[in-house]
């Protein structure tokens, strides 16, 4: 049994690049900004790469990514 939960692990470990949505903590470690910073973005209503599912906020990668680039400061 233990064999099949390690291999089940296994599959669900993403790389962050392959992933479509990201943790507020995995875009803060893809993108070196703190989460503090990332969490105060992402409370602003016309931030373009956050996702609310339910009670939980998650980073859309791509969207980040575009955002990111065209940003000089953040």
């Amino acid at each position: 049994m233990k064999d099949n939960e390690s291999k089940n692990r296994e599959r669900l470990n993403i790389p962050i690049w392959q992933k479509i949505n990201l943790t507020v903590e995995e875009a803060a470690a893809y993108s070196n900004i703190g989460i503090n910073k990332l969490r105060s973005l992402a409370d602003e209503p016309s931030c373009p790469f956050v996702l609310n599912i339910g009670k939980r906020r998650v980073i859309k990668r791509r969207e980040f990514e575009r955002y990111l680039e065209k940003v000089n400061e953040v």
